[in-house]
């Protein structure tokens, strides 16, 4: 299926939902998608959107809905991740000094995999969780979340508002550059957790006894 197939089948199957939920559709999908429940909630604001365009919905609604659901879902997935990832990475055996070392490159670069994470399948859903889980500042978090937030729903809510007859070749030209976008973070991700088993195998050594 090519991308404008794509784009009007994810857009169909949206549609009805908005029709039946109305603005409350668009909350709780962004919402639960920022924290990594598999719904859709990008197609939802996109097909707001359009409907927005043609006077169905209220887009001053739609776009304060998507962002508020936006910041507080992935706000949401941090703080799972902060409360619970530190437990997980301890459980795979990865040692302090490894996870030591990820939060401090996390808290260098990570805040702009949090604000163009969101515009990528997979990052959008679990970007949030993995800044807890590496204890990124979360003043730098809340910062690059809201930002991205808005950015997000700028390109999304409004873009697709403005140009409406046009999203499909907007669309198309993310459907193209995403997979290359998608393999390079995979690769990242890979990385990652190699260097993460590294430490299994090399723990840090004990103290001097007393």
């Amino acid at each position: 299926m090519d991308a404008e197939s794509a784009l009007h089948h994810s857009l169909t199957l949206a549609q009805p939902i908005l029709s039946h939920y109305g603005y409350s559709a668009v909350f709780i999908a962004i919402l639960l998608e920022g924290f990594g429940v598999p719904v859709p909630g990008q197609t939802i604001l996109m097909a707001g959107s359009i409907l927005a365009a043609r006077g169905d919905l209220s887009i001053t609604a739609v776009l304060a809905l998507a962002f508020l659901a936006d910041l507080f879902g992935n706000a949401i997935g941090y703080g799972l991740g902060r409360w619970g990832g530190r437990l997980v990475l301890r459980k795979a055996g990865v040692n302090e000094a490894r996870i030591r070392k990820m939060e401090n490159l996390f808290n260098r670069y990570g805040g702009w995999v949090i604000f163009f994470g969101r515009f990528l399948e997979g990052l959008r859903q679990f970007a949030g969780i993995v800044a807890g889980g590496l204890q990124m500042s979360w003043w730098k978090f809340f910062l690059f979340n809201l930002s991205g937030a808005v950015a997000w729903t700028a390109v999304w809510g409004l873009g697709v508002y403005l140009l409406d007859k046009r999203v499909k070749a907007v669309f198309a030209l993310f459907h193209a550059v995403e997979p290359y976008v998608i393999g390079a973070s995979l690769i990242g991700l890979i990385l990652l957790v190699l260097y993460l088993r590294q430490g299994r195998r090399h723990p840090m050594p004990a103290g001097p006894s007393s």
